[in-house]
C-alpha cells in the first residue's frame, strides 16, 4: 500500500529511510508546539486548546501534503503570522481572536482559488524581488521585537517609545542564555537545537523555583473551546479587507517560496526550473490554512525546516506523513507546554528572526529605487508593530519611487493597482 501511494522505489527510497526523515524534521520544528499556544495565549484564546489546536492543524496539514502532492514537506502554524494574529489583529486592532480566525479561513479560500486558477503564477511574478526579500527580513524583525519585549530585554518608555528593561532580571538573563545556547547548538549541526534551548531554559527555572512545573505528559487537552469559533461575518467587514490581503500575501510568498527552496534542495525541481505537482502541494497549504482556522490556530504554512529530513533521505509524502503522526503524539505532551515560561520560547522566536533578516542579502542594494521601499518595508513592520502596514508602504513607495524616477515601465499592473488601493484605504479607512 505504501508502496503504490507514495511510490518509493522509485523515488529511491524506502520505509525506514523516511521513517528517520520524518523524526529529523519533526525535531526541528517540534518547537511550534510550545511557542503557538504561548503566542496565541497573548490573542487571549485558552492555553490548552490553543495547544490542542497547534498539534492538529500541524498534522492535518502534514496529512494533506502526504497524500495530495507526495512530498517530504512538514506544515505547522506559522511563525510570523501567528505573531501578527496575536499581536497586529487582536492586540493592535482590537479584534477578537474569533474574528482573526474568519480572516485567516478566508485567506485560506482565496489562496485555494488562486492556486488552483493562473492567478498565483501572476501575483507571484509581478511582485519585485527586493520586496519579496523585504518582507520576509521585515517579518523577522517583527519577530525580534516580540522576542525582545517577551524576554523583557526591551520596555515601552514615554519619551523614547522604547528602551531596554531591567537586564539583571531573571527572563532577560534565561533569554541570553537561551539563545546563545541555541544558536551555538544550530551552529555545531545538533538536531533540535531550537527545542533543546527551549527545554534547558525551562528546566533551569523550574529548579530554581522562576517556574511552575505542570507536568510532563497527561491527557490531550480538548480543542472545544476554538474549534469551529471563526467570525466570519466580522471578518469580512471592509476594514478587514487588508488584514485578509496580509494573511494571504504573506503565505503565498512564504510558502512558494519554501517549495521553491525545498524542491531545489531535494533535487525535484525540473531543468527548466518548474517544481511538479507544485498545484498540488499550494492546494494542501491552502487547505490546511481553512481547516487550521477551522480547528482554532493561525495559518498552517510550509515548514523551511523541512529541509532537515530531506537531507536525512526523505523524497515523498511518507516522510511528511511520519512528522503528522508525531505532532498527534505531541498531544500528550500539553503539561510540558504548560510549563514553559514565555522567556523560554523568546531565544526560539529571536532565533527565527535572525534567520528570516537574511532576506535582505537579497535585495538590489546598488539600485536605490529597489533598495529604498525594501527597506521601508522592513522597518516599518516592527515600528507600525503591523505586518500589514509593513506590506502596504513597501507597494506605495515602490510604485511612488519607480514613477518619480521616470521608471514607469518597471511597475508591473498588479503591483500599481494595489498601491493605488492601499493608499485609497489609509485615506478612506485610516
Amino acid at each position: 500500500m505504501l508502496e503504490q501511494v507514495f511510490k518509493l522505489q522509485e523515488n529511491g527510497t524506502t520505509v525506514r529511510t523516511e521513517f528517520v526523515a520524518g523524526i529529523t524534521t519533526f525535531l526541528t520544528m517540534a518547537y511550534i508546539v510550545f511557542v503557538n499556544p504561548d503566542i496565541l495565549g497573548a490573542a487571549k484564546m485558552p492555553f490548552e486548546a490553543a495547544f490542542a489546536a497547534t498539534c492538529l492543524a500541524a498534522a492535518v496539514g502534514c496529512m494533506l501534503m502526504a497524500f495530495l502532492a507526495n512530498y517530504p514537506i512538514a506544515l505547522a502554524p506559522g511563525m510570523g503570522l501567528n505573531a501578527y494574529f496575536a499581536f497586529g489583529v487582536v492586540g493592535g486592532m482590537g479584534h477578537t481572536w474569533q474574528v482573526a480566525l474568519g480572516c485567516v479561513f478566508i485567506s485560506g479560500v482565496l489562496f485555494l482559488v488562486i492556486s488552483v486558477l493562473p492567478i498565483r503564477e501572476w501575483i507571484v511574478n509581478a511582485i519585485p524581488m527586493s520586496l519579496k526579500m523585504a518582507i520576509a527580513a521585515g517579518i523577522g524583525l517583527f519577530l525580534a521585537l516580540i522576542a525582545l519585549k517577551n524576554a523583557g530585554i526591551v520596555a515601552a518608555h514615554p519619551a523614547t517609545l522604547v528602551t531596554h528593561g531591567k537586564l539583571t532580571a531573571w527572563p532577560a538573563i534565561m533569554a541570553a542564555l537561551g539563545f546563545a545556547l541555541i544558536v551555538a547548538l544550530e551552529a555545531r549541526k545538533i538536531m533540535g537545537g531550537v527545542i533543546i534551548g527551549i527545554l534547558v531554559v525551562t528546566l533551569v527555572s523550574i529548579l530554581a523555583g522562576k517556574s511552575q512545573f505542570a507536568g510532563i505528559v497527561g491527557a490531550p487537552p480538548s480543542v472545544a473551546p476554538v474549534f469551529l469559533q471563526m467570525d466570519l461575518a466580522g471578518a469580512m467587514s471592509v476594514g478587514l479587507v487588508t488584514v485578509v490581503f496580509a494573511f494571504l500575501f504573506v503565505d503565498l510568498f512564504d510558502n512558494t517560496g519554501t517549495l521553491i527552496g525545498l524542491a531545489h534542495r531535494g533535487g525535484f525541481m525540473r531543468k527548466d526550473g518548474t517544481v511538479p505537482r507544485l498545484r498540488g502541494a499550494l492546494v494542501a497549504d491552502s487547505g490546511a490554512a481553512m481547516l487550521g482556522a477551522a480547528i482554532g490556530t493561525s495559518t498552517t504554512t510550509s515548514y523551511i525546516e523541512s529541509a532537515s529530513g530531506i537531507n536525512a533521505g526523505g523524497r515523498t509524502g511518507l516522510t511528511a506523513f511520519f512528522v503528522g503522526v508525531l505532532f498527534l503524539l505531541a498531544l500528550f505532551f500539553a503539561p510540558l507546554a504548560k510549563s514553559i515560561p514565555a522567556y523560554a520560547t523568546a531565544p526560539a522566536l529571536l532565533y527565527v528572526a535572525c534567520l528570516m533578516a537574511r532576506g535582505l542579502v537579497e535585495v538590489k542594494w546598488d539600485d536605490v529605487t529597489e533598495a529604498a521601499p525594501a527597506v521601508i518595508c522592513a522597518l516599518a513592520m516592527p515600528f507600525t508593530f503591523s505586518i500589514a502596514d509593513g506590506i502596504a508602504f513597501g507597494f506605495i513607495s515602490y510604485a511612488a519611487i519607480k514613477a518619480a524616477s521616470g521608471r514607469f515601465s518597471e511597475i508591473h499592473p498588479a503591483v500599481g493597482i494595489l498601491s493605488v488601493l492601499f493608499v485609497l484605504k489609509y485615506a478612506i479607512i485610516g
